[in-house]
């Protein structure tokens, strides 16, 4: 518990060094009211996507290995074309411009 309240000091400073430079410049309480809120609504979404990503169950490097062979076999094979093969006709070579492209 000591050593996560040692861990947040250096937040909570840098907290009240921004709120102090927020009344000073600016003079006005709603600028330190809104930056006082956005630092609260991100502290939360840092603390809620925490504990989400440990929440999640880790996956066996297996279990993947798995899953990517099987993923393999259901892929359906397609062979890739040869265009030298017999009966295949050559692409073309780029030409002039068509009229319509033309600017």
């Amino acid at each position: 518990m000591i050593r996560r309240l040692a861990s947040l000091r250096p937040a909570a400073a840098l907290l009240l060094l921004f709120l102090e430079i927020a009344l000073l410049d600016t003079g006005s309480l709603s600028a330190t009211v809104a930056l006082a809120a956005t630092a609260a609504a991100g502290s939360a979404f840092a603390v809620c996507s925490l504990l989400a990503s440990r929440a999640a169950p880790a996956v066996a490097p297996t279990r993947v290995r798995t899953a990517i062979r099987d993923r393999a076999r259901r892929t359906a094979f397609l062979p890739q074309r040869d265009p030298d093969a017999s009966g295949r006709p050559r692409p073309r070579a780029p030409g002039r411009a068509l009229p319509a492209t033309a600017a």
